[in-house]
């Protein structure tokens, strides 16, 4: 989501100025005071006269976001999933190169998503180190989500995005693919 405001939150006897954050699993609040707000954590959310108060175990934080206070809340109420956010849609044909888990390829099953390695809408190309990058040279007619494991030195954000120019293509957006994975999207240079 990425979505960032500057407005005041209250929280625990204190006010502050500051921006807010609504990334795809948190809220967070940099000012006089840091907050970081688990959507998991949140056990009530309520918008309200551009106000959005968030209730969660270390107490209740409302944030003066104006207009988009209910936008927030709805956001927070239902994220988008995993499949979401990487644009895949029912009946899109896919093609995965590498490995990939189960709970991945059970989430495009249930989404209806076609697995073809011929004419693919979408590939998703799973790495762990810099040399597995060479496959990009072979995909240059289709936008290519491109898996990574965070926080190594075998493969950099920096190793990807080189790579993905380095072969003709375009990086567009990033995204949290799980805990321990990043993907990045390149699409053809046209």
């Amino acid at each position: 989501m990425g979505q960032e405001l500057k407005c005041r939150v209250d929280f625990s006897g204190q006010s502050s100025e500051g921006k807010a954050l609504l990334e795809t699993s948190e809220i967070i609040f940099r000012g006089a005071f840091r907050l970081k707000i688990p959507f998991q954590a949140i056990t009530t959310i309520e918008a309200s006269k551009g106000k959005l108060s968030v209730q969660y175990p270390d107490g209740q934080a409302v944030f003066h976001i104006g207009k988009a206070a209910d936008k927030w809340a709805d956001k927070i109420r239902h994220p988008p999933s995993r499949l979401d956010k990487l644009g895949v849609k029912p009946g899109i044909n896919v093609h995965l190169i590498g490995r990939h888990d189960d709970d991945f390829r059970r989430e495009l099953a249930g989404r209806g998503a076609v697995l073809s390695a011929k004419k693919p809408d979408l590939v998703f190309l799973s790495v762990k180190e810099k040399d597995q990058l060479v496959e990009l040279a072979y995909l240059l007619e289709t936008p290519v989500w491109i898996i990574y494991p965070k926080g190594v030195q075998t493969i950099t954000e920096g190793d990807v995005i080189a790579a993905g120019r380095a072969a003709g293509f375009v990086d567009i957006k990033v995204c949290g693919f799980s805990a321990t994975h990043t993907a990045l999207k390149f699409k053809p240079r046209r």
